[in-house]
C-alpha cells in the first residue's frame, strides 16, 4: 500500500508476522547474491559499473540475511521456510533454515556485508588487468552456494551446494592464474575438496541405507538405527569429509596454500566463512543426526582440535608470509572451535546436557568471534599488499605513519585473536576455558586426564597466538621501512577502510556486550542438545557473566565497559596534561657510534622468532644453509648468506610418499585408458553388472 493510502472497507490486510519477514529477507538476500553475479558478467565491459553494482548487490544480500538470520536466532521454533515444488524420485530441493542454519547464515552475512564494502575499493586495482565483472560474478555465487550449504534440507542438495562453493572458491583461488603458484595452490585445492565430497557422499548414502530418503529431516537422531561397525564408519568419514574442508590438521595442506594467493577479500571470506562450512557440517551432522555419541568421538574432536591449535599457531610462528601466516592461524582457530564441539560430545557421552551446551556455545561464539577478527586481519593484510605489493613482513615496517588506520585496525584484530580483553576473542576463549574447567572435577577418569591436558594446551596456544601478533604487528607497521614499497606506501580507500571498521567494531560489540548475543544461541543449543544456557551464564543484573555459578569464575561486563571507556581517552588526556608542562628538547638518538641507523640493523621477524623455533625443533626440525663470501682472505668476510627452512611434519611424511605412491599407481594402470569409446562402455557395463550383483546380495 502506498504512503498515506488507507484500505479498503471490507478487505482486510494480510497480517504480518515475523515469518513473513523472514521469508522475505532471506529471498531478497538470495536474489541479491544471484542478481549481482547476473550484473557482472552482464556489464562485464564497463568495469567501474560492474565492480559498484556486482559488490553492492553483496552488500544488499548481506544486510538483508543479517536480518533474516537474526529474526530466526530469536523465534523459539525453526520452520522450513522454503520447499520448491520440484521434486524427483529420490528427493525435493529444500531450505530449511533451523537455528543452527540461522547461526551461519548470520554469520556469511555479516561479513559478506563488511568484505563487500571493502571490495568496492580493493577490486579497483584490477582495472584494464583483470576481469573485474568475472571477480564479481564468482564472488557472489560463492556467497549464494555457501548460504545455501548452511540451508540445504536435503542431502542430494547439500552436495550440490557444496560442490557449487567449491568450483567458487577454485575459480577465485585461481583468479590471477598467471603464477605458477596460483595454480598449483587451486589444484591442491580442488583436489582435497573432492576428496571430502566423496566422503560425504558414502557417509550420506550409509545415512540413506537406514532412513530410506535423504531429507534431513529422516535422518534425525538416525544413529540408532545403524549398525556400530555403520555408525563409527559414518563418523569418521564425516569427520574427513567436513574436516578437509574446515582444515582440521593433518587435512589441512590446502589452507596456506590456497589463501595467500587468492585475492584479499576471496581470503578473509574463505578463512572466516568458507572453512566454517566444515563446522557447520560437523554440528549438524554429529549433533543432530548421528544421535548421543560414543565417548571416543568426543576425546577424537577434541583432540584433534588440540593438536589443529597448538600446531598452527606453531607454524605460524615462523611464517614471514603475511597472509600465510593469517592462513595458520586459521587452522589453530578452527582447533579451538573443535575443542568447545569434541567437550560437548564428551559430555553428552556421559549425559551432562548442561555442560555439553556450555561447550557447545563457547565453539558457536568462537565461531563468530574468529570470522570477524579473521576477516578484519585479512583485510588488513590486504590493505599492506594492495598499498606496499608485497606479502613479505621483511619487506616491510615503517607502515603505522603511512597507513595510520590500517594499523589501528590491524591492532585491534591482533589483541582480539589473542583472546585479550576487552574484545571479543576473549569472551569465547574464556568460555572454552570454562567447559574444559568442568571436566577438571569428573568422577570419570578419562575426563579428569583428558580435559587438563586440552586446557594446558589451550593456555599455550593462547600465550604463543600473542606472541606471534607481537611480532606481526610490529615487524609490519613499526621502525624503519626496509624496502622502497613500504617507503612509498600509502592508506587505504574510503571503502576499504569502511569494510574493517565494520568488522572493528563487531569485536568490539561482541567483547563488551555478550549478554545481547549469548541468548540468540539458546536455540542452537537447545535444537542440538536439548538445553538452554544463557539464563545460567548471565547474572541477574545483566553485566556478569559466570561460569554455571560465581564461585567458579565470573566476568563482569559492566568493569570491562568502564575499564574500556576510562582507558580509550586515556593516552590523549595524559599527552594533552604533559605536553604542557614539559619542555621539549629535540636530539639524535644514540646509535651505537654508528654514522646513521638503517633498517638493516632493525630486528627481523626470523629474529624474533629464533628462540621458539630452538625450543620446538623436535616439530620444526628446520634446515640451515650459511654461505660465506671472503675477499682477500677467511679472516676478511664479504658477506654471508643465511637461510633456514621449515618443512610441514605432515607434508614430508605423509603426503609426499602418498603423492609418490599415486604416481607409481597411476602409471602402472593408465593401460586402461586406450581410448577406445567400446572399451569404456565396456568398463560401464562391468560396473553396472558389479552393482546390481552388490544389490542382489545384500
Amino acid at each position: 500500500m502506498w504512503p498515506g493510502a488507507s484500505p479498503a472497507k471490507g478487505v482486510p490486510l494480510p497480517p504480518v508476522n515475523s515469518e513473513s519477514i523472514i521469508i522475505f529477507c532471506f529471498q531478497a538476500c538470495l536474489c541479491s547474491y544471484l542478481g549481482g553475479a547476473i550484473l557482472s558478467l552482464v556489464l562485464d565491459r564497463w568495469q567501474k559499473a560492474a565492480n559498484l553494482i556486482g559488490f553492492s548487490c553483496a552488500v544488499l544480500g548481506g544486510l538483508v540475511g543479517c536480518v533474516a538470520s537474526i529474526l530466526v536466532l530469536n523465534r523459539s521454533i525453526f520452520p522450513s521456510l522454503l520447499v520448491w515444488p520440484f521434486q524427483m524420485p529420490l528427493f525435493t530441493f529444500s531450505i530449511h533454515l533451523d537455528a543452527l542454519a540461522g547461526f551461519f547464515v548470520l554469520v556469511i552475512s555479516l561479513l559478506g556485508l563488511a568484505i563487500s564494502i571493502y571490495s568496492l575499493g580493493y577490486a579497483a586495482q584490477y582495472y584494464g588487468i583483470k576481469n573485474v565483472g568475472a571477480l564479481g560474478a564468482f564472488y557472489n555465487l560463492l556467497l549464494l552456494s555457501n548460504t545455501l550449504v548452511f540451508c540445504a534440507g536435503n542431502a542430494v542438495f547439500f552436495l550440490i551446494t557444496w560442490e557449487m562453493m567449491s568450483l567458487f572458491a577454485y575459480l577465485l583461488v585461481s583468479f590471477e592464474h598467471e603464477q605458477p603458484k596460483t595454480r598449483q595452490a587451486g589444484i591442491l585445492f580442488f583436489i582435497m575438496s573432492h576428496i571430502g565430497t566423496g566422503c560425504l557422499a558414502i557417509g550420506f548414502l550409509l545415512l540413506f541405507k537406514a532412513a530410506g530418503t535423504f531429507n534431513f529431516g529422516s535422518f534425525h537422531r538416525i544413529g540408532p538405527q545403524l549398525s556400530s561397525l555403520e555408525l563409527n564408519a559414518a563418523f569418521l568419514l564425516f569427520l574427513a569429509g567436513f574436516g578437509v574442508k574446515a582444515g582440521i590438521i593433518p587435512l589441512h595442506i590446502w589452507l596456506p596454500e590456497a589463501h595467500p594467493v587468492a585475492p584479499t577479500n576471496v581470503s578473509a571470506l574463505m578463512s572466516g566463512v568458507l572453512i566454517k562450512s566444515g563446522i557447520y557440517g560437523l554440528a549438524r551432522v554429529l549433533f543432530d543426526f548421528l544421535g548421543t555419541p560414543p565417548v571416543w568421538w568426543g576425546v577424537t574432536v577434541l583432540l584433534l582440535g588440540s593438536v589443529s591449535a597448538l600446531l598452527g599457531v606453531l607454524y605460524a610462528l615462523v611464517e614471514h608470509d603475511l597472509k600465510r601466516l593469517l592462513a595458520f592461524h586459521s587452522i589453530e582457530n578452527i582447533g579451538i572451535i573443535l575443542m568447545g564441539l569434541g567437550s560437548s560430545l564428551v559430555f553428552l557421552s556421559f549425559d551432562h546436557p548442561v555442560l555439553a551446551a556450555l561447550a557447545l556455545i563457547a565453539g558457536l561464539y568462537h565461531t563468530i568471534n574468529h570470522a570477524c577478527f579473521k576477516g578484519l586481519l585479512f583485510l588488513g593484510a590486504g590493505s599492506v599488499l594492495h598499498a606496499t605489493r608485497t606479502r613479505n613482513m621483511e619487506d616491510l615496517g615503517g607502515l603505522i605513519k603511512k597507513m595510520p588506520g590500517t594499523a589501528f585496525f590491524f591492532l585491534l584484530g591482533s589483541v582480539a585473536i589473542s583472546g585479550l580483553p576487552p574484545l571479543n576473542g576473549f569472551i569465547s576463549e574464556w568460555l572454552t576455558y570454562q567447559s574444559l574447567l568442568q571436566g577438571f572435577g569428573s568422577t570419570e577418569k578419562l575426563l579428569r586426564l583428558i580435559f587438563p591436558i586440552t586446557g594446558a594446551l589451550l593456555a599455550l596456544t593462547a600465550a604463543l597466538a600473542a606472541a606471534c601478533f607481537v611480532k606481526a604487528l610490529g615487524i609490519t607497521f613499526l621502525a624503519l621501512p626496509r624496502s622502497r614499497q613500504a617507503e612509498q606506501a600509502h592508506e587505504s580507500s574510503g571503502s576499504m577502510q569502511a569494510g574493517m571498521a565494520l568488522l572493528a567494531l563487531a569485536c568490539v560489540f561482541l567483547g563488551l556486550f555478550p549478554m545481547i548475543f549469548l541468548p540468540m544461541l539458546d536455540s542452537a543449543t537447545q535444537q542440538l542438545v536439548g538445553q538452554s544456557i544463557s539464563s545460567q551464564l548471565i547474572a541477574a543484573d545483566g553485566w556478569l557473566l559466570t561460569a554455571l555459578g560465581v564461585e567458579k569464575g565470573s566476568i563482569s561486563t559492566l568493569g570491562m565497559v568502564s575499564l574500556f571507556l576510562v582507558l580509550l581517552p586515556l593516552p590523549v588526556a595524559l599527552r594533552l596534561v604533559f605536553s604542557r608542562q614539559a619542555k621539549h628538547e629535540l636530539g639524535e638518538t644514540w646509535d651505537c657510534g654508528l654514522d646513521q641507523l638503517t633498517p638493516q640493523m632493525e630486528y627481523t621477524a626470523t629474529a624474533y622468532s629464533k628462540p621458539l623455533r630452538m625450543i620446538f625443533r623436535a616439530i620444526y626440525r628446520p634446515r640451515r644453509q650459511v654461505q660465506a663470501d671472503f675477499e682477500v682472505s677467511r679472516y676478511f668476510t664479504k658477506s654471508i648468506r643465511f637461510e633456514t627452512h621449515i618443512e610441514p611434519t605432515f607434508e614430508k611424511l605423509l603426503y609426499r610418499p602418498l603423492n609418490r605412491a599415486i604416481l607409481r599407481l597411476s602409471r602402472r594402470i593408465r593401460w586402461v585408458q586406450i581410448g577406445s569409446l567400446n572399451a569404456y562402455l565396456f568398463y560401464i557395463f562391468l560396473t553396472l553388472l558389479a552393482l546390481l550383483l552388490w544389490e542382489k546380495v545384500y
